[in-house]
């Protein structure tokens, strides 16, 4: 007869065998899972409802080509706009410049014979100071108009702002020197309005 014991010790490896499995087990599934998780997902196929997309790209680029065409004369009126401002102001201030140089050289027979006036030898002190205030009160307005003298005697023969008449020959002036102003010329800023008349030596 087998003794009992010898039968316990022989079941015994039988239990431990399913144990062991069961621990395994669980092992095999976290390795899998892991596996799976490294692995890239597949990628993601079209479907059917993005075909509509491409569908309408013909009329995407029919927008965009208007808009483009909007946009360019857009800007070429904006342009046109600019270049009619700067045009019109140019114009204006020109015609302006104009219109105050007719004015100012239709008072300037005046200020000659004021200044004939002022040359002329007289002995009534009172009549010359009258004359004097007369002439510092229009050179004073014709500043305020923009007005400046052109510089003749002693300077160099400009023919831009020098009306020569009369020409003589001197040895102790320079050549092309202004020795005589006949009449006062004057401008509005590089305008003549009128011409300085001169006598030019050498």
């Amino acid at each position: 007869m087998i003794p009992i014991k010898d039968k316990e010790e022989k079941k015994a490896p039988e239990k431990e065998a399913p144990d062991k499995t069961e621990k395994e087990a669980p092992e095999e599934e976290v390795k899998e899972a892991e596996q799976a998780a490294e692995e890239p997902a597949p990628e993601k196929e079209e479907t059917p409802a993005e075909a509509p997309a491409e569908e309408k790209k013909p009329e995407e680029k029919a927008v965009s080509e208007e808009m483009a065409l909007l946009n360019d004369k857009y800007l070429r009126i904006c342009a046109e706009y600019d270049n009619y401002r700067k045009r019109t102001q140019k114009e204006k201030d020109s015609l302006y410049g104009d219109i105050r140089a007719n004015v100012i050289t239709s008072f300037l027979p005046v200020y000659d014979n004021l200044t004939r006036a002022l040359a002329a030898e007289t002995s009534d002190e009172a009549y010359r100071k009258g004359v004097e205030l007369i002439m510092n009160q229009f050179n004073a307005t014709m500043e305020k108009l923009g007005v400046t003298e052109i510089k003749a005697v002693g300077e160099k023969f400009d023919p831009s702002v020098h009306n020569a008449v009369m020409h003589v020959d001197d040895e102790t002036k320079g050549e092309n020197e202004v020795v005589e102003e006949f009449q006062k010329g004057f401008k509005i800023g590089d305008k003549v309005i009128r011409f300085s008349m001169v006598k030019v030596a050498n």
